[in-house]
């Protein structure tokens, strides 16, 4: 009974509020399915008055009917048929998650043509319009773009950070202080994240810096103290430096930082 429940759910109808239950398809003439329909609707009986094979072909004709303009029955004046999205339409978003931009069952605006496959149709006039609006925005999407990927490489050096600490073949590589030092800041960051979404880039990439400053020299006395890079795993620092301590020669150099989203 899924289907029906979906169908009253989407509707905003109660079971009481429906009159009858018209049987539609050739499986709906099996016993089990009709007494399932009657429990559900509390004891109604479907309606057994139209052939179900020839229930679609009833619609179909009052959906002419009523699209002609023809038929001034006063039946169809009270009637009406609205052509809706069977299926939410949307854009995936971080981690695959769908962000829904117009729900099921939504009206459709005049100005878009969808058939009874779904296709959706859009006039050379309203293509136009978008390619200006994209183009007037492009600047604006640029700008957001660089502040998204500023904001995502923080947020992924932070948890690699916390992964690799968390890692046990490095515990014991790494002294007490040394990791509260560099968990304290990744706790610090995360929240400050969590509050400031909204931030500019650069704010998003002095953050990084800041905390880079904290767990690079941690991390390369850690490799150091491992034997350089082939003492541990993926042999560098999660989304900063490579492995192992900085060449001697340009000593006063820091280390190379790799920003990875």
């Amino acid at each position: 009974m899924d289907p029906v429940e979906k169908v009253l759910r989407d509707s905003k109808l109660s079971k009481s509020q429906v009159h009858e239950v018209v049987l539609v398809g050739g499986s709906t003439r099996i016993p089990k399915v009709q007494q399932l329909l009657s429990d559900f609707f509390n004891g109604k009986e479907p309606c057994k008055s139209i052939n179900p094979d020839e229930a679609v072909a009833f619609g179909a004709t009052v959906q002419a009917a009523i699209l002609s303009g023809n038929d001034q029955s006063e039946k169809l004046q009270d009637l009406l048929l609205l052509d809706v999205t069977p299926l939410s339409l949307g854009l995936e978003t971080a981690g695959g998650v769908m962000t829904v931009l117009i729900p099921r069952n939504t009206t459709i605006d005049v100005t878009f043509d969808i058939d009874a496959n779904g296709i959706l149709n859009v006039s050379a006039a309203d293509i136009d319009r978008m390619v200006a609006e994209a183009e007037k925005y492009k600047a604006e999407d640029e700008s957001n773009k660089v502040r998204i990927e500023a904001k995502n490489g923080l947020e992924n050096y932070s948890y690699n950070l916390r992964n690799t600490l968390d890692d046990e073949k490095l515990k014991s590589q790494i002294s007490e202080d040394d990791r509260k030092a560099i968990n304290d800041k990744v706790t610090e960051t995360i929240n400050w994240l969590d509050a400031n979404q909204s931030a500019e880039k650069e704010e998003f990439e002095a953050k990084q810096k800041e905390l880079e400053s904290v767990a690079n020299p941690i991390l390369q006395k850690m490799y150091a103290s491992a034997g350089g890079a082939g003492g541990m795993p993926g042999g560098g620092v999660p989304g900063g430096a490579p492995g192992g301590a900085p060449p001697s020669a340009g000593g006063d150099q820091g280390p190379k930082i790799e920003e990875v989203d």
